[in-house]
C-alpha cells in the first residue's frame, strides 16, 4: 500500500493542478463559472435520467424508470429555472464538501504511521468541511459569492494537494515503517 500512495504521487499533483485551475476560472469568469456549473449539472441530470430510463426499460424495473423519468424533468428544471438550481446545486456542493472532508481527514488519520506530513491532507479534509459547512448555513449569500467562495476554496485545496503530491513524491521508497 504504501509504494501505491508515494508510487502515485503524480495522481494527487493532478487532482491539486485541477483545483487550482477551477479557482482561477472561479475568479477571473465567475459568471461564466457558475452558468457552466449549472448547465453541466442540468446535463448531468438529463443524461442520467435517459440512461436511467433505458436501464430500467431493459431490466423491466419501473421504479428505475421513474427514477430516469424524474432525472429528465429535473434536468429540464434546472435549465428553465437556474435561480432555483443554484440553491439546490449550493446544497448539493455543500454536502459533497462535508463528506468529502471527513473522508479526507479519515486517510490523513490513517495515514499518519505511513507517511510524514500527513496533516496536509486532514487540513486539506478540514477547508472542505468549512467550506461546506459555510455554504450550508449561507445558501442564499448570493450566486457570485458561492462561485467565488467554490473558486478559494479550489485555489487553497488544490495548493494544499499539490503540496502533498510533492511530499508524496519526495518520500517514495522512505516511509516511516509502523511501530
Amino acid at each position: 500500500m504504501e509504494s501505491a500512495i508515494t508510487g502515485n504521487w503524480w495522481v494527487v499533483a493532478l487532482r491539486g493542478i485541477a483545483g487550482i485551475l477551477l479557482g482561477i476560472a472561479a475568479f477571473l469568469v465567475t459568471g461564466i463559472t457558475l452558468a457552466v456549473l449549472i448547465a453541466l449539472f442540468a446535463a448531468y441530470l438529463f443524461v442520467d435520467g435517459v440512461l436511467a430510463i433505458l436501464a430500467g426499460s431493459r431490466g423491466r424495473s419501473w421504479l428505475i424508470v421513474a427514477e430516469g423519468v424524474v432525472g429528465v424533468i429535473a434536468g429540464f428544471v434546472a435549465l428553465l429555472f437556474p435561480a432555483l438550481t443554484a440553491l439546490a446545486l449550493a446544497i448539493l456542493i455543500a454536502v459533497w464538501a462535508i463528506l468529502t472532508g471527513i473522508a479526507e481527514l479519515a486517510a490523513a488519520i490513517r495515514l499518519r504511521r505511513m507517511i510524514r506530513n500527513e496533516w496536509l491532507l486532514g487540513l486539506s479534509g478540514v477547508t472542505s468541511i468549512v467550506f461546506g459547512v459555510l455554504i450550508a448555513l449561507f445558501p442564499g449569500a448570493g450566486l457570485v459569492a458561492i462561485v467565488l467562495l467554490i473558486g478559494a476554496y479550489a485555489l487553497v485545496w488544490g495548493v494544499l494537494n499539490l503540496a502533498l503530491a510533492f511530499r508524496l513524491r519526495g518520500s517514495h521508497g522512505s516511509l516511516m515503517v509502523a511501530p
